[in-house]
């Protein structure tokens, strides 16, 4: 190693976590002392095989400050630092989805003035080559602003704006996400072949690339972009004609789609991959916790996501040296293609979300299901969610006193041919925003399942059939999509369960 370098996320403008040990990373000359320094405080550290690690004192809130780290013959300063709030945002792509394509996006960009939120755009890179460095360098922390800001994930801005506001610090979020990616993308090989449920994901990729040399994986992998590169040109060809166009229609245009590509070390829908270029090249920057919104591009795998996504938690809390840091998660919506067939496999998914919730700590849970749109993977309301996100951080992280959660079943008891369910965190009693309650399906058996009327009153809601007369099964919204028509008095949404 040669010259002084600091990991590529800091740079001028950046926001560090506030309270808590300030990690700050990078590369040098063996041998050489580090000293990193910041608002009258200093730590160093002896290069050792390249590398360098120091941890600045906790600091209250405040800037804008300069970082200054010098080797006694480098010296690196980055400017306008504040100290804040940093959340990392995960996931796929309603966690990628830009305030630009989101509802209200554009006017929001031409009207907001002085909002106190940075983002650090973690760089889309699917392999490490040659120009990774460089690639990661072009990097760096912004500020907002109409241009700024339109790429950001709308999600996480309006989750930061709102903690901004309640808060009155600068929020940062780095942004460390990519549409269309598993979770298995996101962790590393030790960890997916650490579960029996998950280790398919890396089995089934290895057993997949062994079949060809690096060589003709590079080939088939340049032949795969072109091919895409053709065929999006003649999907926007066939949608600039007709934007109803129906999708078989469009297929019959432009030809097969052939995404996401060959299984290759050069997909960055890989196992691993992610982690790889991304993940860890942001860790271990010092966060208060995790926001993450992911789960579409696993529901072929319904039953392992509990032990895909809990694993995925732990591995990010363990890398980032610390087995409680908050991990605040969105249940997917409610979401189906129309005319599709109900698999319940988002159903499935849901419930392996809330299963998370309940059984590892310091996860907290966003439910959006009336968010959801048919036909739509990408529902374009982000504010609500980003809202709903907060609201869980303000509660359970910093300790505010605000209704922040979903309604719960807390128990449930059969009496002659009703099902009596009690539910907890109403605040004050559920109420039905629609003409009617919908959703409930009730059974003897356990497979064949009857609509359901039910009467609400307060925290409890009583479900019956007369199709059944001895009822053991009840489940909620156990669709992939429905009407969503049960909340608490808080507004937040009952999400589907089955008992």
């Amino acid at each position: 190693m040669g010259a002084l370098k600091a990991a590529a996320i800091f740079s001028d403008n950046m926001v560090l976590q506030r309270e808590k040990n300030i990690s700050i990373w990078g590369t040098g000359k063996d041998g050489n002392t580090v000293t990193a320094s910041i608002n009258g405080d200093s730590a160093d550290t002896l290069i050792c095989e390249g590398r360098w690690q120091i941890d600045l004192p906790p600091m209250p809130a405040g800037g804008p400050y300069s970082l200054t780290v010098s080797d006694g013959t480098d010296s690196i300063t980055f400017d306008n630092v504040m100290i804040g709030e940093v959340w990392l945002a995960g996931g796929q792509s309603n966690m990628e989805f830009e305030i630009k394509d989101s509802d209200g996006g554009q006017e929001l960009l031409s009207t907001l003035k002085d909002v106190n939120v940075r983002y650090y755009y973690t760089p889309k890179i699917a392999y490490i080559d040659e120009e990774f460095e460089q690639k990661e360098r072009n990097s760096g922390w912004s500020e907002f602003s109409e241009e700024n800001a339109k790429h950001w994930s709308a999600v996480a801005f309006h989750c930061a704006k709102k903690l901004s506001e309640e808060l009155d610090v600068t929020i940062g979020i780095i942004g460390c996400n990519w549409g269309g990616t598993s979770a298995s993308a996101w962790m590393s090989r030790e960890a997916i072949l650490a579960n029996t449920a998950t280790r398919i994901y890396m089995d089934e990729y290895d057993e997949a690339v062994s079949k060809y040399t690096i060589d003709e994986h590079r080939k088939l992998w340049d032949e795969y972009l072109e091919y895409s590169r053709v065929w999006n040109e003649k999907l926007g060809e066939i949608y600039a004609k007709n934007p109803d166009t129906s999708w078989d229609d469009a297929l019959e245009y432009a030809g097969e789609s052939k995404y996401p590509g060959p299984k290759s070390p050069f997909n960055e829908m890989r196992p691993t991959g992610l982690y790889e270029t991304m993940i860890s090249r942001v860790c271990p920057y010092t966060l208060r916790g995790f926001l993450f919104y992911q789960g579409e591009s696993d529901d072929h795998r319904p039953d392992v996501y509990y032990d895909l996504f809990s694993n995925l938690i732990s591995e990010w809390r363990n890398d980032w040296d610390d087995e409680e840091l908050p991990f605040l998660f969105v249940q997917l919506p409610m979401f189906a293609y129309e005319n599709a067939p109900d698999t319940k496999h988002w159903a499935k998914v849901r419930e392996a979300q809330l299963r998370v919730y309940k059984t590892v700590k310091n996860t907290w849970m966003a439910l959006i299901p009336e968010y959801g749109t048919m036909d739509d993977i990408h529902p374009k309301v982000k504010k609500p969610v980003g809202d709903r996100l907060a609201l869980l951080a303000l509660n359970h992280v910093y300790g505010m006193d605000c209704k922040s959660d979903a309604p719960e079943l807390d128990r449930f008891y059969i009496k002659g041919d009703e099902i009596h369910l009690l539910f907890r965190k109403t605040y004050g009693g559920l109420i039905v925003k629609s003409d009617r309650a919908e959703g409930f399906e009730i059974s003897g058996d356990g497979e064949n399942f009857h609509k359901a009327d039910c009467s609400i009153m307060g925290n409890e809601i009583r479900i019956k059939s007369d199709k059944v007369s001895r009822p053991k099964f009840a489940r909620y919204n156990w669709t992939n999509h429905g009407p969503v028509t049960i909340y608490n008095k808080a507004g937040i949404p009952l999400g589907g369960f089955r008992v």
